[in-house]
């Protein structure tokens, strides 16, 4: 009887080492793809900010030189402000970030309850953990239900910080560094 305990408990502990992970997959994706947001926003506010100077000044420089390359040249950067302008009419790029952000926000409090519950695992006994988990997968669904959708390319990035980059993790000595001197290992 304690043997099928033990065994249920390590499926437990399996199965919520595995919702831990794909929790901090979600909220690294939601970090990245805000990251890519932010600077695809950047770059389409001064694309707009260089075409509306070049437009303007061409059509300035026509009517002080009346070279008609400024005209062409003031025109097609018109015509490209035009392209872009129309492109985001429809797109509001700097709440899709903070929409991500707010979603990386939630997820990160639920990734603290997981790592706590898989800390005091010993110390509860099946019927507890089981409450525990199902509150949490509840939470989290919850959660998943009202954040945008990443993709695969944030997935990828979000990969790469997690195995390569370590990015959600630190070594001892460099929490030591942040560790007052008594509370240092």
């Amino acid at each position: 009887m304690e043997n099928d305990i033990q065994k249920h408990k390590d499926k437990l502990y399996s199965q919520i080492q595995d919702e831990y992970g794909k929790l901090v997959y979600t909220y690294t994706c939601h970090f990245k793809i805000a990251d890519r947001l932010q600077k695809r926003n950047a770059w389409i506010k001064w694309g707009q900010i260089i075409l509306s100077a070049v437009s303007t000044g061409g059509f300035l420089g026509v009517l002080i030189s009346n070279e008609q390359i400024l005209l062409w040249a003031g025109g097609l950067c018109s015509t490209a402000l035009l392209a872009l302008t129309s492109y985001l009419k429809d797109k509001d790029i700097a709440t899709e970030k903070k929409d991500h952000i707010k979603a990386a926000n939630c997820l990160w409090k639920v990734r603290e309850e997981y790592l706590s519950l898989l800390t005091d695992f010993d110390t509860l006994n099946a019927e507890e953990i089981m409450q525990r988990r199902n509150q949490l997968i509840n939470r989290s669904a919850d959660i998943y239900d009202t954040a945008p959708i990443t993709d695969a390319k944030s997935y990828v990035e979000a990969q790469k910080a997690l195995k390569s980059d370590e990015e959600q993790f630190f070594t001892q000595e460099e929490l030591n560094k942040m560790l007052p001197p008594h509370l240092r290992k």
